[in-house]
């Protein structure tokens, strides 16, 4: 048999949607894709391309890589020893948009369907919860759309949907990465009653908006009491850049995952997401930081296998 080959594509992500801390997410339609052959025989060679290009390692240590290898081991197939890996990556690294989720989901999906589709997407929701430590990017990474997920005994429940009205997803890129280690560690230990049930009410108050699609309730939605304030300070500008999105059109605007990368949310009927994407990066450049806008949507499909 000596090789089998696959290829596979996987959406960036947009974590924590404001209030949601670890628990909600989002996939855009920016995505990276893979090319994955496992080998019989000893050896790894490993091709990135595109963002990240230069920076991402190409040994061993690679997420993808070890992705493999675990979902491999869990299933007990022990006749492949190496891989080729070739990458191309569109989601920029280290921004807020979910690099090293899709990694690591493109490498469970990837090898899953190579030894026959052993497990289902909720199994390798499990397996690539064990790598990220947190399901709000490796979620909407496997399963597309808006997702809510939750952690019980260590077992992640996954609830995905898609909204009832249709967004624009504006987000700014500024050019400068914030490693999701330092983005947690500026957060405190301890919060107050009274920032949790801020958050409590804005996470319902968004999913329940969404779901009905009533756009008036998400103009507070997005807001956030929990990581926002704490990571202000790494991102120059972070208000007033929420502040010129919403006043350009946007019903609210937040943290895309750690950051430093700023989300807001465009209905689509305004056509309105230019005019936002401008605003942002104005306000940016106010605070001294370069960036550039860019306008995507939500994906809908999650990880797939691209036909050859």
């Amino acid at each position: 048999m000596g090789e089998r080959t696959i290829r596979v594509r996987v959406p960036g992500t947009s974590a924590n949607c404001g209030p949601g801390f670890d628990s909600l997410g989002l996939a855009c339609n920016i995505y990276n894709d893979l090319e994955l052959t496992l080998l019989t025989e000893p050896g790894l060679q490993i091709e990135m391309l595109g963002e990240g290009a230069g920076l991402i390692p190409c040994d061993e240590r690679n997420i993808c890589w070890q992705a493999v290898k675990l979902l491999l081991d869990k299933a007990g197939v022990n006749e492949f020893h190496g891989a080729r890996i070739s990458m191309m990556n569109r989601v920029p690294l280290s921004r807020g948009l979910g690099s090293s989720a899709t990694a690591i989901v493109a490498g469970l999906k990837a090898a899953n369907v190579l030894i026959g589709n052993r497990y289902n997407r909720h199994e390798l929701l499990q397996i690539a919860n064990e790598i990220e430590g947190h399901p709000d990017n490796v979620a909407p990474a496997i399963y597309g759309g808006f997702t809510i997920s939750t952690v019980t005994d260590g077992k992640v429940e996954c609830f995905s949907l898609m909204p009832k009205l249709r967004l624009e997803l504006v987000v700014a890129v500024p050019d400068f990465p914030l490693s999701t280690r330092k983005a947690r560690e500026v957060l405190p230990d301890k919060i107050t009653r009274q920032e949790a049930v801020f958050n409590i009410g804005r996470a319902a108050m968004l999913t329940a908006a969404l779901v009905r699609g009533n756009e008036r309730f998400l103009r507070t939605a997005f807001d956030d009491a929990l990581h926002q304030p704490y990571r202000a300070k790494l991102i120059p500008g972070m208000y007033e850049v929420f502040q010129a999105a919403k006043e350009a059109g946007a019903v609210g605007a937040n943290l895309s995952g750690a950051g430093p990368c700023l989300i807001a949310y465009v209905p689509e009927r305004l056509c309105a997401a230019e005019r936002v994407g401008e605003a942002m990066c104005e306000a940016f450049k106010k605070s001294g930081v370069q960036s550039e806008a860019r306008i995507m949507s939500l994906d809908t499909r999650g990880a797939h296998i691209l036909n050859h």
